[in-house]
């Protein structure tokens, strides 16, 4: 097998998101220059293997520190959740062969992740730990593993080996990886809201790597997002007109590795332990994070058919570009998109 020298995942999960920074924030601030409103305000942190940008309008001071607030509690959760933090209740849980006390946010999470598998028919599943470290796709020595190895993994993988009673859990054997890589960030994109709003603040947009939260409009006018062209790099495929949603986005682009011509990327399909071929990226609009988050995988896995009635079924709005590039787009976004 031969691997191609590209750089290192984390550079590319940096230039990625830088990219879809500059976009997002060309399309605000372009249009900003035409509303009389308050100078906005904003703060940028590296949480959760990403820029995250807060951006808020309103006095500065008592704005900058609500911002310094709603990030502070993002930067909590990443401790809390993350597999990789000693001490967070994921490691807990990984270490531990009786069942553990978790606080009751990261059982929230877990029993809403095991909702969203039931419903996605497996799509979405939170227990594939195994799988990612035996691929490494996020860290600096990706590569193809051999069946024996992808099956030894698969055995620890799947909802039946995750055990929760109330606030308590346990994983049903050695090697059983939980990781809420594909909820936890919308989650925390959520709370950073919430502190927001308790703040006082209505107009804002909070930007983790290209998932999005925005709170209200941008005074009386949406808010005007791009959407990554999955196969060019810094153009848009569409702008969505929007206010008081969350944005997110799954794609094969983001995290990958290229062998002998082929794209390995970190989106895994849980049914055969590889990446999921169906899709080249999904875009999922709905009222929180937390659900555009998970959805957006589920229906990156089950591919762009099966992926849009997953949405319907959800309620929830979406853009799937498929494998052959092709586009399918939910009923409620046919009025509010612009094709670049």
């Amino acid at each position: 097998m031969r691997t191609t020298e590209l750089p290192s995942p984390a550079m590319r999960v940096r230039r990625f998101s830088a990219c879809l920074l500059l976009l997002v924030l060309v399309l605000l601030l372009t249009a900003g220059c035409r509303d009389r409103r308050p100078e906005p305000v904003r703060r940028t942190r590296m949480l959760m293997g990403t820029i995250v940008e807060v951006v808020a309008f309103g006095d500065r001071k008592p704005t900058l520190a609500a911002i310094d607030r709603a990030l502070d509690e993002m930067a909590r959760i990443e401790e809390l959740m993350s597999p990789r933090r000693p001490g967070s209740d994921l490691a807990r849980l990984a270490a531990a062969r009786d069942f553990v006390t978790l606080s009751p946010e990261t059982a929230r999470l877990l029993r809403l992740s095991l909702a969203i598998n039931r419903r996605s028919g497996g799509a979405f599943d939170p227990t594939l730990g195994a799988l990612k470290r035996l691929w490494d796709i996020e860290g600096e020595h990706p590569a193809v593993p051999d069946e024996a190895a992808l099956r030894r993994a698969l055995a620890l993988t799947g909802p039946d080996r995750l055990l929760l009673d109330g606030d308590r859990a346990r994983v049903a054997a050695p090697g059983v990886g939980v990781d809420l890589g594909g909820i936890a960030k919308g989650y925390a994109i959520d709370r950073a809201a919430a502190v927001l709003r308790q703040a006082g603040i209505t107009h804002a947009s909070i930007n983790a790597g290209g998932d999005l939260r925005l709170i209200g409009d941008r005074f009386g006018r949406p808010w005007r997002i791009g959407i990554q062209h999955p196969r060019r790099q810094g153009e848009m495929l569409a702008i969505l007109e929007l206010e008081d949603a969350a944005v997110v986005t799954s794609g094969d682009y983001e995290r990958y590795f290229m062998a002998d011509g082929k794209r390995y990327h970190h989106i895994f399909d849980p049914a055969t332990g590889r990446p999921a071929r169906g899709c080249q990226s999904v875009t999922v609009v709905a009222g929180d994070a937390v659900r555009a988050d998970a959805l957006a995988t589920a229906a990156f896995v089950l591919g762009p058919k099966r992926g849009l009635e997953l949405l319907r079924r959800e309620g929830v709005e979406g853009v799937l570009v498929a494998a052959d590039g092709r586009t399918l787009v939910t009923e409620g976004l046919k009025g509010r998109i612009q094709w670049r």
